[in-house]
């Protein structure tokens, strides 16, 4: 039986091809991605990669001698001085190197917030990392082969070593799966239920019967959430629009149902659409249907934009489906919101095209990220959107949504990924910059329009496991007016960086990455067509919803 100190060498050595696998892939760690990355992040990214980069060398030097037909070797007299000497030039070339490139994203943002501190301890936390998963890996390796020799005195050594990776792997999901991915999503779902019975500071419960929680309101003040409760307690004045359109507006209707409004998502749905009715909202010029992200959050740029382009005459309609931060509902609660997108629009055209043709608002559809995904369930494609709204805004759509990946899959060729051509742009059409433009702009865009509004630099709309092994057009096509033209694309690297990106997708001023806002007006401009709008009306409400961010 081997000694303890025996034990803890192999536990802690390292195999130079592996070594060198790992410098080869904590340098390419450095490179740019969508967005700024700290001290802490990059130190972060950086381990992992660096442990991908040893596990390919480790695997590659295991192939060749395989080719080779003999076992592995000790290196030879002089391989690991010559490693370090090299290992150190180039890591801190890359480091440097790595650094200006953070520089000049941060510059491209208006990025200010910047940590040195961190920055130089990025490769004591990148060690840690690295040292953190080899030892994991070896732990996972130690139980396999513990497992197999357990087997063998009962079955032979051959189906042993299988039976063993079978179990082992297992093993692996079920605590990966459930008892990490699922305790987190547990301890998440009971922080954020209890928030939920909370109002946020300022709001107050309306006083009018145009809102949910209101006087007449069949949905109970206390049961809209944190989110619904600070939907319905803001947007902009009768005055404040008043003063925009230059002429007396009406008070907004905003409808909502949270979780403890009612059971399930089709009851919710029911519940907020009665309240719609019982406000008038089918009175209104324009009805908007807008379905949220995880725990019940409407962008205010989004529905405040909406209404004053309307000048008021309007109508909201929302529910929430979940507790779960955006992030978290992602990876766990796309089921859930699905099935709150197709209940709540369903719900709400069930009534609206029951109402004489003469009498029925202007029916638009809008959603921002997940919501934005819950909101394509409602739909079977692109003339479904056309025959059964008189307009779509989508923000910031993920990148498993079924149809933005349909449009964006067949589009013209010759367009780029970051901003498609579908159709001739027919119906569908997107943008990352609604005010510079939205192509093609020679081509005529008549009924209902449908806009999708993506950043260059969102992780949300580019992240995808596919980055693992493809590279995807936007990277290998002109970038986006937000990304730097020295990202490049390296397998297994710019997964982990994009991921990385993600948890940060909205910390970065307006215009980038997942935040969205003064976008929304000239967006909806395009989708609402106003009448008698002039471009400094425009000037001015980009100003406003801009000043909410």
């Amino acid at each position: 039986m081997p000694s303890e100190s025996g034990e803890q060498r192999k536990l802690l050595y390292l195999t130079l091809p592996g070594c060198w696998g790992a410098l080869v892939f904590a340098c390419l760690s450095f490179t740019p991605s969508l967005l700024p990355r700290g001290g802490l992040l990059q130190g972060v990214v950086g381990g992992i990669t660096a442990a991908i980069g040893y596990g390919l060398g480790v695997l590659v030097a295991f192939v060749w001698r395989a080719f080779a037909d003999r076992g592995p070797r000790r290196p030879r007299r002089g391989a690991w001085r010559a490693f370090v000497v090299v290992g150190v030039v180039l890591f801190a070339v890359a480091f440097g190197v790595g650094q200006y490139w953070q520089h000049q994203i941060r510059a491209l943002m208006g990025v200010t917030e910047h940590s040195i501190p961190l920055v130089v301890l990025a490769p004591v936390i990148a060690a840690a990392v690295f040292c953190l998963i080899v030892a994991v890996g070896r732990g996972i390796r130690g139980l396999y082969r513990w497992s197999a020799r357990l087997l063998d005195r009962w079955i032979g050594r051959r189906a042993a070593g299988v039976v063993g990776w079978f179990l082992i792997a297992g093993l692996v999901y079920a605590v990966v799966s459930g008892v990490l991915l699922g305790g987190l999503v547990g301890v998440a779902n009971s922080a954020f239920s209890l928030r939920d019975t909370k109002t946020p500071e300022g709001v107050q419960q309306p006083v009018t019967g145009l809102r949910s929680g209101g006087p007449g309101s069949v949905v109970p003040w206390d049961s809209l959430g944190w989110q619904g409760r600070s939907f319905i307690g803001a947007g902009p004045s009768t005055d404040q629009i008043s003063q925009f359109v230059d002429h007396p507006a009406l008070e907004p209707i905003r409808t909502y149902a949270g979780l403890a409004s009612s059971a399930d998502s089709e009851s919710r749905a029911a519940l907020a659409v009665e309240d719609l009715t019982r406000a008038g909202g089918f009175q209104r010029g324009n009805l908007l249907v807008v379905t949220t992200t995880g725990s019940g959050w409407v962008d205010p740029a989004l529905v405040d934009t909406f209404e004053y382009l309307t000048g008021g005459d309007a109508a909201t309609v929302a529910i929430q489906y979940s507790y779960l931060p955006s992030w978290i509902s992602y990876l766990v609660d796309q089921s859930k919101a699905r099935e709150a997108g197709r209940d709540l629009f369903d719900a709400v055209y069930d009534v609206w095209s029951k109402l004489p043709q003469d009498h029925r608002p202007r029916l638009f559809v809008a959603g921002e990220s997940l919501g934005s995904f819950g909101g394509e369930t409602a739909f079977s494609g692109e003339y479904d959107l056309r025959n059964r709204t008189s307009g779509t805004l989508f923000a910031g759509p993920p990148n498993f949504n079924t149809l933005f990946r349909e449009f964006s899959d067949r589009r013209e060729a010759g367009s780029p990924e970051v901003e498609p051509i579908y159709k001739d742009g027919r119906t569908v059409r997107f943008s990352n910059d609604p005010g510079g433009g939205i192509p093609p702009a020679a081509r005529p865009w008549d009924g209902s329009r449908v806009l999708y509004l993506m950043h260059p630099s969102d992780p949300i709309v580019w992240w995808s496991p596919n980055l693992i092994l493809t590279e995807p057009d936007w990277i290998g096509q002109a970038p986006g007016r937000d990304v730097l033209e020295d990202m490049v694309w390296i397998p297994f690297v710019t997964f982990w960086q994009v991921t990385a990106d993600l948890p940060f997708s909205t910390g970065v001023p307006g215009g980038h990455g997942h935040t969205y806002t003064s976008e929304y007006v000239d967006g909806w401009n395009a989708v609402l067509r106003p009448a008698g709008l002039t471009a400094e009306k425009l000037t001015t409400l980009r100003g406003v919803i801009g000043a909410g961010e």
